[in-house]
């Protein structure tokens, strides 16, 4: 055996494909192993299998490791999202069909190189937040069987958090990319609406549903979101919308009214919170506290409004037509779709109140992130099977708003409320501002806030260096992160330097200068040296004066440079520079 570890990495299993100290079918054999153990757990409708996934270990060998950003790499389909000669059931075996084609993202990932490896339960047709409303059994909890393990996307989150897969697809229309994450010690990444395409998926609501990833870090599911991002013709739900570098927000959002919290492990549940704020508020970033009631009364309209009428849209006719072919449970609430009062007048009246909250979510989340709970507790299966729909509907109440505000959302480990008992914060930015709540996410995973200020720099970048530029990766090999953008005292001119490729140099002019547009990032001091060992003549590190009078560390340039540079001060700032110059 080759020593396999129980958590599966992306990184630390490309290093060890590198190394040779480990083949795609070794790890493959032991992940089949592993389901078979794992069989009480209930995480598979298709589970893993030699026979299955041999294929693409053959398309493997056609393949360069080091162009394939994941080469090798085992994950898990949520049984909704279509597998290419594999039978899609969404959680019902009457409603199976087996596609000729992959789902677009699965596609995507299989071109990366990575390995899909079997079809995971879930709430069947994506109607649920607890992980036990399927035929194919209740999925349990990765850390504790006894607890449910959210849904509606259960097998996916619980493949990763057994060691089954690196990282899984799941979906999340009211939260099932999130709720699951966090009751198994996971990473839930939930993009903007559209950003992933949702071309074979088994619609739940298809104006909300969103692809999601479930990784044991944030790197993982953020290197994931790289390979499938990206706009697809052919579905009418996709939007080219491009995520940009990690940064930290302005400020930090948490809501006034203070959080509900339920079940058996509510006070649990209560201390945990409390101490994630404690967290939070150590962060080094302004907090304001805002007034979060509008985001109740938008997460209500999901269920109990008229936007449930569309997954009766979706699913009716198929329920209508095949007798005692769902769920008990979840033929209840999708027929709860089909009541009279959910007509044309109710679905404009929605609208319109949803138009209204978005807009000020947008006004609230202005470079910023909200942060809440992402469940107020958990449960008991045996819990939810007594009481299926209030336990159910509780687990939503911080995450049904999200899609409905067209909301990005990242859902990540705090501190466990108790031993085996995962508690989670999720994070929520403006559909483009996801590099925000990634920074911060970031942040707050790593702990970096105790020593924030006194062992990190702020940096004022004013050329290549900057986001989408050509060095910008020398920023993120040194650790950097992006903080905002700023502008400088107007006391600089900015001249365009005659190398190759062309750059700007930044002098502080004795003369009335011009504001130069710039970007401040935050880098470890244990990195900065090695970072202004890089810098070439003329160039350098001074101290950078901005607008609202504060000075800085930034890059500046040697005055005599002048005499055989072009000066470029009136276009403002290198950006625009370079897209007039180039």
């Amino acid at each position: 055996m080759m020593n396999i570890p129980e958590m599966l990495s992306i990184p630390k299993l490309r290093e060890r494909y590198q190394s040779r100290d480990l083949t795609p079918e070794a790890l493959i054999q032991e992940i089949v192993d592993r389901a078979i153990a794992d069989k009480e757990y209930n995480i598979w409708i298709t589970p893993p299998t030699m026979k299955l996934i041999q294929p693409y270990l053959d398309h493997l060998k056609q393949m360069d490791l080091e162009q394939k950003p994941l080469w090798g790499i085992p994950f898990a389909i949520k049984d909704n999202i279509d597998l290419a000669g594999v039978p899609t059931t969404a959680g019902c075996a009457g409603f199976k069909y087996i596609p000729d084609e992959h789902a677009t993202v699965v596609k995507r990932l299989i071109e990366a190189g990575a390995i899909p490896i079997g079809k995971a339960n879930l709430d069947q047709f994506a109607t649920g937040l607890v992980g036990t409303r399927s035929p194919y059994g209740e999925t349990k909890n990765a850390l504790n069987p006894e607890l449910i393990s959210g849904g509606s996307s259960a097998g996916s989150a619980v493949s990763v958090a057994r060691g089954l897969a690196a990282f899984a697809l799941g979906t999340d229309t009211a939260g099932s990319g999130r709720v699951p994450a966090a009751l198994n010690r996971l990473v839930g990444y939930k993009p903007s609406l559209g950003a992933w395409p949702i071309n074979g998926l088994v619609p739940a609501c298809a104006s909300l549903d969103c692809i999601n990833v479930f990784a044991n870090s944030l790197s993982d599911a953020l290197l994931v979101d790289e390979v499938v991002r990206g706009f697809e013709d052919s579905d009418p739900w996709s939007k080219l919308i491009k995520r940009r570098s990690n940064a930290l927000p302005e400020k930090i959002c948490l809501v006034q009214e203070p959080p509900a919290f339920y079940g058996p492990f509510a006070q649990e549940y209560k201390q945990a919170w409390e101490a994630a704020v404690i967290k939070i508020e150590n962060l080094g970033i302004p907090i304001e506290y805002i007034d979060g009631n509008y985001l109740a009364e938008a997460a209500a309209i999901l269920y109990d409004g008229p936007w449930v009428a569309e997954r009766w849209a979706e699913l009716g006719e198929f329920i209508t037509t095949h007798e005692n072919a769902a769920f008990p449970v979840t033929e209840t609430v999708l027929r709860s779709g089909a009541k009279p009062e959910y007509d044309a007048s109710s679905l404009f009246k929605a609208i319109h109140k949803l138009r209204k909250f978005t807009q000020k979510a947008r006004q609230q989340l202005k470079n910023a992130v909200l942060i809440m709970p992402t469940s107020g507790g958990t449960w008991t299966r045996e819990e939810v099977r007594k009481n299926p729909i209030e336990t159910n509907s509780l687990m939503g109440l911080y995450t049904n708003h999200c899609n409905l505000l067209d909301l990005s959302a990242v859902a990540v480990p705090a501190e466990d409320a108790t031993e085996n008992l995962p508690f989670g914060i999720t994070l929520f930015s403006s559909s483009e501002n996801e590099n925000l709540i990634c920074g911060l996410a970031d942040l707050f995973l790593h702990q970096r806030s105790s020593f924030r200020k006194k062992e990190t720099v702020f940096v004022a970048v004013c050329g290549l260096h900057m986001r989408g530029f050509s060095l910008e990766k020398q920023m993120i090999e040194h650790g950097a992160v992006f903080i905002r953008e700023a502008k400088t005292a107007p006391e600089y001119k900015m001249i365009q330097l005659p190398t190759e490729p062309p750059k700007p140099g930044l002098i502080h002019s004795n003369e009335r200068g011009t504001s130069i547009e710039v970007e401040v990032w935050e880098i470890p001091l244990t990195e900065f040296g090695s970072f202004v060992e890089r810098i070439p003549s003329p160039l350098g590190i001074g101290k950078i004066k901005l607008e609202d009078g504060s000075e800085i560390s930034g890059f500046i340039c040697e005055a005599s440079a002048a005499e055989t540079a072009e000066d470029i001060s009136q276009y403002g700032g290198w950006r625009y520079a370079f897209s007039v110059l180039k």
